[in-house]
C-alpha cells in the first residue's frame, strides 16, 4: 500500500457566505454546509439552531478535545510518511496498486456539501470511504456522515465505475464497525437527508428537537434551549 497525501481540494467553485447561517456558504446558488453538521442533525436538529443560526458558542466537551488530540496524532504519523500527490495522480495509480489517503476534501454543489474524508482506501476494485468514531456503534447520524462523503466522492470521481464502500472504524485501531455498498437506494436515502437539510436552512422545514432527555441532560446547550 502507497500512502498519498493529496495537494489538491478539488474545489474551483466561487464561494460566499450566507448572510445570516454561519458556517453555511452559497456555492453555484445552493446552500452549502459541512458533512460533520449530519452528526448534530441526527443527534437534535435544535443544536444547529442554537449553534448557526443564533450563533451561541459554547465550548468543546473533555470527549470532543480529546477525539481533535487522537486525530490529529494520526494525521502527523500519517504525514511522516505519506508523498505528495494530485487527487487525479492518486486515482489513477490506485487502477494498479492500493492507495491510502487521509483528511482528503471533497465537496458537491449539486447536493450542497463539503468535508473532509478521515481515510480513503483506493484499490483496481473500489473506493473505501473511512470516517473514524470514538465508539463502536454505528448511530443514523454517523452512517449518515460517511454516506454524505461517498455522495461528494462519486461526483469528484467521475465516470469511474469502481465501487465505492463507506464504513466506520473505532478511531485509533483497525477496528471497521460498519460497512456498506454505496448503491443506488443508498444514494437515495441520503439525499432526503440533505433535502431536509436545505429545507432547515431556507425555512420551509421546521426544527425538530430530541425527545430523548438522556441526550439534552448531556448537551453542551441546554442552558440556552427552550425545550430542556
Amino acid at each position: 500500500m502507497e500512502n498519498k497525501l493529496i495537494n489538491t481540494n478539488n474545489n474551483d467553485y466561487e464561494v460566499e457566505k450566507h448572510p445570516s447561517i454561519k458556517g453555511v456558504q452559497i456555492i453555484e446558488g445552493k446552500n452549502n454546509f459541512p458533512i460533520s453538521w449530519l452528526n448534530q442533525q441526527g443527534y437534535c436538529e435544535w443544536q444547529i439552531y442554537l449553534q448557526y443560526f443564533k450563533d451561541i458558542q459554547v465550548g468543546p466537551t473533555s470527549a470532543m478535545k480529546k477525539g481533535t488530540k487522537v486525530h490529529n496524532e494520526l494525521e502527523d504519523k500519517f504525514k511522516e510518511t505519506a508523498e505528495i500527490a494530485t487527487f487525479e495522480e492518486v486515482v489513477k495509480l490506485s487502477k494498479e496498486t492500493k492507495t491510502l489517503s487521509r483528511e482528503v476534501f471533497v465537496i458537491s454543489a449539486e447536493n450542497g456539501i463539503r468535508g473532509f474524508i478521515d481515510e480513503i482506501q483506493m484499490t483496481p476494485d473500489e473506493f473505501i470511504i473511512i470516517d473514524d468514531k470514538p465508539g463502536t456503534k454505528p448511530y443514523n447520524s454517523t452512517i449518515n456522515q460517511v454516506r454524505a462523503y461517498c455522495l461528494a466522492f462519486k461526483e469528484i470521481i467521475g465516470n469511474d465505475k469502481r465501487k465505492i464502500k463507506g464504513a466506520l472504524r473505532q478511531r485509533g485501531t483497525d477496528n471497521i464497525f460498519w460497512s456498506e455498498e454505496f448503491n443506488e437506494d443508498v444514494e437515495k436515502s441520503i439525499k432526503y437527508v440533505l433535502n431536509r437539510m436545505d429545507g432547515l436552512f431556507n425555512g420551509t422545514k421546521p426544527f425538530i428537537p430530541t425527545k430523548n432527555k438522556n441526550k439534552c441532560r448531556s448537551c453542551r446547550y441546554q442552558s440556552y434551549c427552550e425545550h430542556y
